[in-house]
């Protein structure tokens, strides 16, 4: 059972930027495909960023290409999302999640339990 703990969110003004961090523990995670995923109120949960367990490979949205980076340092069982150029459609919690196969789907078995970000004009 993989646990997977997000933090980093908060309130950031157009134009800025933050930085997520999603700790796991309780498996292997140097095996796992990890992404974020965002949602909204009243929206389904929409695809951000996906990585490979080698973090060679990385799959973005098109809403969020250019201005978000995901990495991970499987030393320290770490992924990471640097947002740049927050606008405020990213406003939204932030989930970020673990499977055997990477997808854009929402089909991953772990999911973390959520950071806010808010970027406000």
């Amino acid at each position: 059972q993989v646990q997977l703990v997000e933090s980093g969110g908060g309130l950031v003004q157009t134009g800025g930027s933050l930085r997520l961090s999603c700790a796991a523990s309780g498996g292997t995670f140097s095996r796992y495909a990890m992404a974020w995923f965002r949602q909204t109120p009243g929206k389904e949960r929409e695809f951000v960023v996906a990585i490979s367990w080698s973090g060679n490979y990385t799959n973005y949205a098109d809403s969020v290409k250019g201005r978000f980076t995901m990495s991970r340092d499987n030393a320290k069982n770490t992924v990471y999302l640097q947002m740049n150029s927050l606008k405020s459609e990213d406003t939204a919690t932030y989930y970020c999640a673990a499977a055997d196969i990477l997808s854009r789907s929402g089909t991953y078995d772990y999911w973390g339990q959520g950071t806010q970000v808010t970027v406000s004009s």
